[in-house]
């Protein structure tokens, strides 16, 4: 999402609680020829949340675009049952799918509304999807785990939450599902490449006026809540 982004004209600053990697993740980009350069945050740190505000206002005095992509899960998606879904999992995978994000979007909220129009973007995943989960007839019907899927539901929410607080406004908010995409947490196993995940993001991000808030997408097509 960083090279498309930065590829589309957009200055990114591109974030991560390791700063080796993101260092280096941002200094291959800038060597691209892009405009990218690395914050060290830790989404899960209220300090981190608050001090990466103080310097974006400082340097840019407005956020465009706020894409909230942090995400771990508790190991293989579509393992963990519901009636022996450990607590401490679901706390630790809350405090950083869902947790995290409404902290840190409220601490970038001031700068946001300083843009002419702001773009918030909630990576979600197609298994926070009740509608889906329910069906029998789904795809995902069988993959069920109840700490990471819960948490994406609950991200969803905050999505539709956050778009009607500002339907008057010009800052839209949305949902995003990449796909089952070859990362770290997807594995060789998934379909998609790496750039193929990351259009549904980048899409969000660069709407045009007359684009929707408070959906849920993959590649361009709703999904259902």
């Amino acid at each position: 999402m960083a090279r498309q982004l930065g590829q589309a004209g957009v200055t990114v600053v591109l974030a991560a609680r390791d700063t080796e990697k993101g260092e280096a993740a941002a200094a291959k980009l800038s060597e691209e020829g892009l405009d990218v350069q690395f914050l060290r945050l830790d989404v899960t740190k209220e300090k981190d949340s608050s001090a990466a505000a103080v310097a974006l206002d400082k340097q840019f005095g407005r956020l465009d675009i706020l894409i909230n992509n942090a995400g771990i899960s508790s190991g293989e998606l579509g393992g963990e049952k519901a009636s022996q879904a450990s607590q401490d999992v679901m706390h630790r995978i809350f405090e950083t799918n869902f947790f995290a994000p409404v902290a840190l979007t409220q601490a970038m909220l001031p700068l946001l509304q300083k843009s002419d129009a702001a773009r918030i973007v909630n990576m979600s995943s197609i298994l926070g999807s009740q509608t889906l989960h329910a069906d029998p007839t789904s795809p995902i019907y069988d993959f069920k785990s109840l700490s990471y899927d819960a948490s994406k539901a609950a991200l969803n929410s905050f999505t539709i939450h956050l778009a009607y607080e500002l339907k008057d406004t010009k800052i839209k908010v949305n949902s995003a599902h990449p796909g089952w995409v070859k990362t770290d947490m997807g594995t060789d196993a998934a379909p998609m490449e790496i750039p193929e995940g990351a259009k549904t993001g980048v899409e969000l991000a660069l709407l045009g006026e007359d684009g929707p808030t408070g959906g849920f997408f993959h590649l361009g097509k709703p999904l259902p809540w």
